[in-house]
């Protein structure tokens, strides 16, 4: 995928609209909010830093969280401006409103290199129903717009395909280098190629397991997902959590994983590595159980991945030359369930080629037990990264194409 980039337009002096992905989380802390995770805003510091070279003047442009079109005072950007002052170490200048009058004059009285936080643009409904005078609006006083908002380049919203259909669009360097790793991944990766798909549901990773099928050498399977696998199989799993259906509301449509998972293993079973053991508990006690020569009781879960497993999956990972990680192996969070997902992790330090993690929770287990510094490259789009593997259009990202 071939985008436009910051490269291929005169910046020069321009008023950007800056397009950025701070769709992020706020917490109380000694009575001020604060972002929850500045990983987002970090990622946005190279791109800003060419705007500032350029002599640009910077009008910043996201959306937080889900306030359904109403002002929610503890879903503003003022934290966000804040902590972007304080990593860019400048004055980060803050308005309480996206459109109108108080923006307009904010926007007129700005110099070179001033940076203008514009209020969470979901206060407005116009935004999710991508209005287009609400578009319109948003882009009054720009010259162009800079888009690096790569997680919210699934949706269709005012500030994502809105505004692009009224000022010309080039990609940030963050969204320029998420494109570029995940499309290597799809179209060329180095072989052999190993997938590690984990978590709990495996209705949000379908399409790109169907997707990744067709590309990989190898797809692990661990977590809650690896439990439709060994249902399909037949496995008793007790009372182990199992998104055997799923009824997707919208579509209307009912599936049953289960027997997705044995259409799967039919076709594809020299492909799928599934675990052989795994450790389980019953609230008390924990053991591990051999899934193929044991019976697991009614009052046994599935928790984590068995040592067994472990080191088959570790083997398979330190002979890759490409590796991708979307979900932890087990209940990560308590120690006695994250030793799947620590030698996962630990494998893939030792693989001399490309290693990607993706997914909120792949990136909270990555940061307990390794370093993010250990992996080529973190991808910070949940729901966007599962749709662009999947082999998806995402709307915000056809207008960047060149």
């Amino acid at each position: 995928m071939k985008l436009k980039t910051l490269n291929d337009i005169n910046l020069t002096g321009k008023t950007i609209l800056y397009r950025a992905p701070y769709d992020i989380d706020v917490k109380e802390i000694n009575g001020a909010l604060e972002v929850a995770d500045d990983m987002r805003i970090r990622a946005t510091l190279p791109t800003l830093k060419y705007l500032l070279k350029e002599n640009c003047k910077i009008i910043i442009l996201t959306y937080v969280k889900r306030p359904d079109g109403k002002v929610v005072e503890n879903l503003r950007t003022t934290p966000h401006a804040r902590k972007l002052s304080e990593l860019l170490n400048r004055p980060v200048l803050k308005v309480d409103d996206c459109i109108g009058p108080l923006v307009d004059e904010k926007i007129s009285q700005m110099k070179q290199g001033d940076i203008l936080m514009l209020e969470n643009v979901r206060f407005y409904k116009e935004e999710t129903e991508d209005d287009d005078e609400f578009s319109k609006k948003l882009c009054l006083g720009k010259d162009l717009i800079v888009f690096d908002g790569f997680p919210q380049a699934m949706r269709a919203h005012a500030s994502t395909t809105g505004i692009e259909r009224h000022l010309p669009a080039v990609a940030g360097l963050y969204l320029e280098h998420e494109v570029n790793m995940l499309s290597d991944l799809l179209e060329s990766p180095k072989r052999p190629f190993t997938v590690i798909i984990g978590g709990a549901k495996i209705s949000d990773k379908v399409d790109s397991v169907n997707n990744l099928l067709n590309i990989a050498d190898k797809i692990l399977v661990g977590g809650a997902v690896a439990n439709v696998f060994l249902k399909a199989l037949g496995k008793n799993l007790g009372s182990s959590f199992v998104e055997d259906i799923f009824v997707d509301a919208k579509k209307r449509e009912k599936r049953d994983w289960v027997l997705y998972a044995k259409e799967i293993l039919e076709k594809y079973r020299d492909k799928i590595v599934y675990p052989e053991d795994i450790v389980v508990s019953d609230g008390t006690e924990t053991r591990i159980v051999d899934i193929f020569s044991e019976k697991m009781s009614d009052k046994w879960s599935a928790f984590d991945i068995g040592p067994k497993t472990r080191e088959n999956f570790s083997n398979i990972i330190k002979k890759s030359a490409t590796v991708f990680l979307g979900g932890p192996m087990g209940k990560f969070e308590d120690e006695k369930f994250a030793e799947g997902s620590r030698a996962v992790l630990n494998a893939m330090k030792e693989v001399a080629g490309t290693t990607i993690i993706a997914g909120g929770d792949t990136i909270d287990v990555a940061r307990k037990y390794a370093s993010l510094d250990d992996y080529s490259h973190v991808s910070l789009a949940g729901g966007a990264t599962l749709e662009f593997l999947a082999g998806k259009e995402l709307p915000a990202l056809q207008p960047l194409l060149v």
